[in-house]
Order: C-alpha cells, then sequence, then structure tokens
C-alpha cells in the first residue's frame, strides 16, 4: 500500500508539472501544485521507507522532474502554439487616388491644421503645411502620401 501511494504521488507531480511546461505558460498554480506533490512523494519516502530508499527515491523523482521540464522547453512543443503570421496590409484604402501635387481646390472649413477642402467635386481630409487656413481661400497641394493631403 505504501509503494501505491508513493509512486502515485510521484506521477500525479510529474504529470502536473509536465502540464504546467507544455500547456499552460509561466508559473501558475498547477506547477506549484506539481511540485508540492512531488516534494510530499518524497517526505513520504522518508517517512515510510529508509532512508537508504528514500535517498533513491527522491533521487529517482529529481531526475524524473528535471527530465520532465528539459523535454518540454526542448521539444518544440511551444512551436505548435507561437504565431507564425503577420499582418503584412497597411491602411491605404484608396481615397487619395487621382489627387496629384499641384492640383488646386477650395478650403471648405477652416484648416487649422486639419480641415476639409474640395478638389473637383470630391471633398477630402487635408492638412496644412502653414497652420491656419481660413475657409474659401484657394488651397494647393503639395504633397501626397498614403492617406495624408499636404496644402498651402
Amino acid at each position: 500500500m505504501e509503494i501505491l501511494i508513493l509512486s502515485s504521488l510521484l506521477i500525479i507531480g510529474l504529470i502536473l508539472l509536465l502540464v504546467e511546461v507544455l500547456f499552460i505558460p509561466g508559473t501558475t498554480v498547477v506547477g506549484i501544485l506539481g511540485f508540492a506533490v512531488s516534494i510530499a512523494g518524497v517526505i513520504y519516502a522518508f517517512a515510510e521507507f529508509g532512508y537508504e530508499t528514500a535517498i533513491w527515491v527522491t533521487s529517482i523523482a529529481a531526475i524524473a522532474n528535471l527530465a520532465a521540464v528539459w523535454y518540454g522547453f526542448s521539444s518544440g512543443v511551444w512551436n505548435k502554439f507561437s504565431l507564425k503570421s503577420s499582418i503584412t496590409g497597411g491602411a491605404f484604402d484608396g481615397r487619395t487616388e487621382g489627387l496629384e501635387v499641384g492640383m488646386k481646390g477650395k478650403a471648405v472649413s477652416d484648416i487649422k491644421p486639419i480641415g476639409k477642402a474640395l478638389f473637383g467635386d470630391q471633398m477630402f481630409e487635408v492638412k496644412s503645411e502653414s497652420g491656419f487656413l481660413e475657409a474659401g481661400k484657394d488651397v494647393e497641394i503639395i504633397k501626397v502620401e498614403t492617406n495624408k493631403i499636404i496644402v498651402k
């Protein structure tokens, strides 16, 4: 009966430690509980068996737990859970297509430094190069970036 209790404690501790290393990132209650159950198994071995047997049990438990941790980190299990893709797109939505440097338009609202301007029959949000521009003033595009229109 003592061997069944001892082996149960050591195996449960080892399983909890493996679950911690393989599936649950960071140090959590599962890992601490696995370590505590393994220690309880070693203490039980010292309480129920002789000193020499308890040392053997401690050695085997330590080697098994260290092997489990080593296997968990070196097995590549984390590669199955890690993110391998990345975002390659951008925020360009085509709203500045058709606009060119040098186009003339009219400020629909005050541009301080961002406001609205009319180019042809379309209204765009623009940014002033020089600061404040009053509504109704003529503006000219000096730079078109991805989604920004710079005017003067």
